[in-house]
């Protein structure tokens, strides 16, 4: 994939511009989005940005982040607080993420999703109601290891740092977690796997490359 320097702001609506104009997998009525990438990448902060440039086009979006479907913490931290291979493969609960949010979303699906589902702070269930979608409504699903989960993603797109961007950009107390994000480079290889590849290693200057619409 070839890239080329980009605007955060010029990258925001041309991918706005992208999930406007898609026909959802499979005549669904809700297009649903996928931007992976690593907590020091900000998907959140792109998820937040693509929202509103989808508003000013007339399409609404919900924004979905996957801390919100952590696991308890008595299954995080079975194998103890910083094993990076139990946060690879049982922080997050991609059954209720399929169950709450994206199956919802398919094809005959009412549209209605569970925004979040637990509080890791608090340790208990966040119990926030259920979100209506209208139809025509995009779905951003933000955070880290979306790829290779076979997730229905109408779009995805990754968020990649080089090894040494994401230990500078990653906490000294979240460390810890890099084995696992070169796990996953090793075996989902996200950024040939993902429609559409944003290098951010220097964040006032990404880059970034498509795959055809």
């Amino acid at each position: 994939m070839r890239l080329e320097p980009i605007t955060w702001d010029r990258l925001t609506d041309t991918l706005a511009d992208r999930i406007a104009a898609l026909d959802p997998a499979d005549g669904g009525a809700w297009p649903r989005i996928g931007l992976d990438g690593a907590p020091a990448a900000g998907t959140g902060g792109l998820a937040r940005s693509l929202a509103e440039a989808l508003r000013v086009r007339g399409r609404s979006a919900q924004v979905v982040d996957t801390e919100g479907f952590l696991r308890p913490a008595s299954l995080r931290f079975e194998y103890g607080h910083q094993d990076p291979d139990a946060y690879y493969d049982g922080w997050f609960d991609t059954g209720a993420l399929w169950r709450e949010v994206l199956g919802p979303l398919d094809p005959g699906g009412d549209g209605r999703i569970l925004p979040d589902l637990w509080d890791p702070a608090a340790d208990r269930a966040t119990r926030s109601p259920y979100v209506q979608l209208p139809p025509g409504a995009v779905l951003l699903l933000h955070g880290p290891l979306l790829l290779g989960k076979w997730f229905p993603f109408d779009l995805t797109v990754h968020l990649a740092l080089a090894p040494g961007a994401l230990r500078r950009r990653t906490p000294p107390e979240a460390r810890w977690t890099l084995p696992a994000f070169a796990r996953y480079e090793d075996e989902v290889a996200p950024e040939s796997a993902a429609d559409v590849l944003v290098r951010a290693d220097d964040p006032r200057r990404p880059a970034w490359g498509a795959g055809p619409a």
